[in-house]
């Protein structure tokens, strides 16, 4: 009778026929060894055991060769035997930039990088946990369209791996084996300390979802799907007979879309010297009633300062500007990095996925590069918080006021009416 082989979830699964007896065979001898330790007995015992059923064993393979040499098939069962051949994820790495290790400038020091049992900076994110009750500790939480990460695998030839796109309410997680020369990329023969621009063949994930680049440009967009989130990713690569070797989970509970700055698009960037790039080209467009009408057509809302960043807002701390930061609340725990965010799982977009230009996703935020919240200052009802979206800085001072006010001055407006927009949900 013909046994359906089980494909185990975590070991690399090898399978022998044997004959029905010879199984038994194996059994039984494991059996006694499993009762000698459970009664505890001397090592001279155990030792007698093993020799009496060394036979049993030898007896096994004896029955096994001589049923393969008269091809008797019809007393057969399917043994699975489970060897350590076990592959690692111990590290997760997304943009690199301001990583605690002065990659990024001047803005970058030790503090940036989070705690080292979650912050590597050379390697990423460290895997929390791979029990999938537990996913929601690892990297990411947040997700945009485009954003990508690189899984560190150990143990295994990683080229060898196949990898099934996992897809939850309209977001799909797909891996990639290809060569990647992000900014962030390690280079042995670098010796500098900030952009290595290295090349590397990585293992990519990729996220791909809800997003309106096709209605950037309209400020009365259409609405587009609205994930139900939190939904958990659980990628299982496999080799090539189609056992599981390695695995990887994590639980996304927030989905960002982005409005790119005008003049810029998926895959190529036209800079500020583009026409449309100017604020003043289009100043309607980076105001705070602008930003929140756009996000609420899409289904989606202005984020708070909380689902961006963990930065601790410093401008209050500034001599007659102590009441500015009043209302800024960050995600927890704070960054110690003056007034940058930190790396840190859960802590805010920016914390978990770094620079958010570096990625190759054809945004370009030289102009501008805060993006609009809908946190105000308890203090001054005119301002609107912004965070930068390079390095998680909270923005005060921002013009929270009508189209027509931020468009005066000949509809240049003011620059503290002028940022970018990013909308979320939940």
């Amino acid at each position: 009778m013909q046994h359906h082989i089980i494909k185990h979830r975590h070991w690399q699964t090898y399978v022998l026929s044997l004959p029905n007896t010879a199984i038994r065979c194996i059994f039984t001898f494991f059996s006694l060894i499993s009762s000698i330790l459970s009664l505890k007995l001397s090592l001279k015992s155990l030792a007698k055991i093993v020799l009496l059923a060394l036979p049993l064993l030898s007896y096994s393979w004896q029955l096994q060769a001589a049923n393969d040499n008269t091809n008797q098939t019809d007393k057969r069962s399917d043994a699975v035997i489970f060897l350590s051949k076990q592959a690692t994820i111990t590290y997760v790495r997304p943009n690199l930039g301001y990583n605690g290790n002065y990659m990024g400038g001047i803005y970058d020091d030790f503090t940036v990088a989070g705690p080292v049992n979650m912050w590597d900076y050379e390697k990423g994110f460290l895997v929390q946990s791979m029990n999938p009750e537990l996913y929601g500790l690892n990297f990411p939480t947040t997700g945009m369209d485009g954003l990508y990460f690189d899984l560190l695998i150990e143990g295994v030839d990683a080229n060898e791996l196949t990898w099934e796109p996992v897809t939850h309410e309209g977001i799909t997680a797909t891996v990639t084996r290809k060569v990647a020369n992000d900014y962030w990329i390690p280079d042995d023969n670098y010796t500098g300390y900030r952009y290595p621009n290295g090349t590397e063949v990585v293992t990519r994930v990729t996220l791909t979802g809800p997003q309106a680049i096709s209605q950037w440009d309209n400020d009365r967009p259409s609405a587009i799907g609205v994930p139900k989130l939190p939904q958990t990713f659980e990628l299982v690569g496999k080799d090539s007979d189609g056992y599981e070797v390695v695995r990887y989970g994590f639980v996304l509970k927030q989905w960002f879309v982005i409005r790119s700055p005008a003049g810029t698009g998926r895959g190529y960037q036209r800079g500020k010297a583009y026409e449309e790039g100017e604020i003043n080209k289009n100043p309607r467009r980076y105001t705070y009633p602008n930003a929140q009408a756009w996000c609420e057509s899409l289904g989606y809302r202005l984020p708070h300062i909380k689902d961006l960043t963990n930065a601790r807002c410093n401008e209050g701390t500034m001599a007659g500007m102590e009441d500015m930061c009043l209302g800024a609340i960050s995600a927890t725990p704070i960054s110690d990095a003056f007034q940058y965010y930190q790396r840190r799982i859960g802590a805010g977009m920016t914390g978990e996925w770094g620079e958010l230009d570096r990625y190759r996703i054809g945004l370009n935020m030289d102009i501008p590069v805060h993006f609009w919240t809908d946190d105000t200052s308890l203090k001054y009802d005119y301002t609107s918080f912004s965070v930068n979206m390079n390095n998680g800085v909270i923005g005060t001072l921002n013009d929270h006021r009508s189209l027509e006010e931020c468009t005066a001055n000949g509809g240049k407006g003011t620059y503290g009416c002028a940022n970018a927009t990013i909308c979320v949900t939940p």
